[in-house]
């Protein structure tokens, strides 16, 4: 398959990062993790470039890219027009851990994130996570930061103790177990926030074109409308620390009003 897709964006497409070109700086945040998740040649989908997260034993924070899109709080730096309010949202990545891998789901992958205010409280938060060692899949773990009338109830980022959580769901495929593991698999998910005064929220992710979890009947944020969805993370952190030197690559990240797809074979 060719993993050169963003110089012919679909209709939808807010971003596409294939990493064949360096567009790191238009991330509003960064974090290489001491050069430990670094666009590399040779990674990526078809050996093209991609990035390239290593972790040391023990290591917990693995770097993270932070987009943003939309309308956002001040001091946040979008990479399309900023005026947007998205409430219905898909992004798309390729994710492949190497031979050998052990650990599980190594727990953060990705979320898609309604920030609220220059501090960071969030409205709503889309989690895409890798389980405890046990197990080797991902689940969705939809979070509210608003009471059910729409209310703010969050003030800062993570803050978890004021959340208000729908509900985890598990895909059907152990994707980080030894009998999957060193391949590519395309990962897509896909938020939708309620409308007002209604649960009709969705949460659903597929992996290789097929649906491995879906959630209805959410209310995510009441009748909250001042954001949008406006940021998705991509991050490498590791709750209890890697139990061994290893490395996961994510490659061809993109996001979108419509639905993405994978690459052709």
């Amino acid at each position: 398959m060719s993993a050169v897709e963003c110089n012919t964006p679909q209709p939808g497409w807010i971003w596409c990062d294939d990493f064949e070109q360096d567009r790191l700086n238009q991330y509003f945040e960064y974090n290489n993790a001491g050069s430990g998740f670094v666009r590399a040649a040779g990674v990526g989908v078809s050996r093209s470039y991609g990035m390239r997260a290593r972790f040391a034993v023990g290591q917990v924070d693995g770097g993270w890219l932070h987009l943003a899109m939309g309308k956002v709080p001040s001091g946040l730096r979008p990479v399309d027009a900023g005026t947007a309010l998205y409430r219905d949202l898909y992004w798309r990545l390729y994710v492949r851990n190497q031979p050998g891998w052990v650990g599980g789901g190594g727990y953060k992958l990705t979320r898609a994130i309604s920030l609220a205010t220059a501090g960071w409280a969030e409205a709503m938060t889309a989690q895409v996570w890798g389980d405890p060692p046990a197990t080797g899949y991902l689940y969705l773990d939809p979070a509210s930061g608003t009471d059910l009338a729409g209310n703010i109830v969050t003030t800062r980022y993570n803050d978890f103790a004021n959340l208000r959580w729908l509900g985890a769901k598990a895909g059907v495929t152990s994707l980080f177990d030894a009998s999957h593991v060193g391949r590519w698999y395309c990962v897509e998910m896909h938020a939708l926030l309620n409308d007002a005064g209604q649960a009709n929220g969705v949460f659903e992710y597929w992996i290789n074109g097929a649906l491995e979890a879906r959630e209805t009947g959410l209310n995510w944020l009441g009748a909250f409308n001042s954001y949008g969805i406006n940021a998705v993370f991509l991050e490498n952190y590791w709750n209890g620390g890697s139990p061994a030197s290893q490395e996961r690559y994510v490659d061809n990240v993109v996001v979108s009003t419509q639905r993405v797809g994978c690459l052709s074979p």
